[in-house]
């Protein structure tokens, strides 16, 4: 006997990868317009940015609220994710973190509005905060062990410490040109390491 559906469990995955990446794409898309434009930014340029229709936006992600919140979600996941990739891809654990906090900082500066949005009523955002804290901290503090262990930085430095000071940092950055939050930030990094 003859299967007749040899292959359709390939090409049923095959469409799965092939609609994450569609998905991923719209969601880079997205990213690249809230920055450019805050989290306002009409859906038609979304999908300009994305080279699809509209109605793909909205079969994806029906409300704005949908779409900001799985674009932070995505950029959590890719933040969390390049942390162990850097720390065996660097030259040194203290490189490894510095280059991820560069990462972290882009992150922050792609939540260009996000954080008014975050602030409404709007009961899709509630759990956002915590799923931040509990998917990045970790990763900031297997990179501050590996660089304490190596003896290249204090090793007193607290993750979610050092995040939030990152992100204070980051604060008021659009507002003022002159402020460079960057090189303020790659001043802290440096200050972690010990003499």
């Amino acid at each position: 006997m003859v299967s007749t559906d040899s292959g359709s469990g390939s090409s049923a995955r095959r469409k799965r990868a092939d609609a994450r990446r569609n998905e991923e794409t719209l969601l880079d898309a997205a990213a690249a317009a809230f920055v450019a434009s805050g989290v306002d930014v009409p859906v038609r340029d979304i999908a300009a940015r994305a080279g699809v229709g509209i109605g793909t936006i909205y079969r994806h992600f029906p409300t704005r609220a949908d779409l900001i919140v799985a674009v932070y979600r995505h950029q959590v996941e890719a933040c969390a994710e390049a942390g162990p990739a850097l720390l065996a891809s660097s030259s040194t654990p203290h490189a490894a973190l510095v280059r991820w906090i560069d990462l972290f900082v882009d992150f922050l500066v792609t939540k260009h509005g996000l954080a008014e949005a975050l602030q409404s009523d709007d009961a899709a955002f509630e759990t956002l905060h915590a799923y931040f804290i509990d998917r990045l901290v970790p990763v900031c503090a297997q990179l501050l062990d590996a660089a304490a262990a190596a003896g290249e930085i204090r090793p007193d430095m607290d993750a979610y410490e050092l995040l939030r000071g990152v992100g204070n940092l980051c604060i008021g950055a659009d507002d003022n040109p002159r402020y460079d939050a960057r090189r303020l930030v790659g001043l802290l990094t440096e200050g972690l390491r010990l003499r």
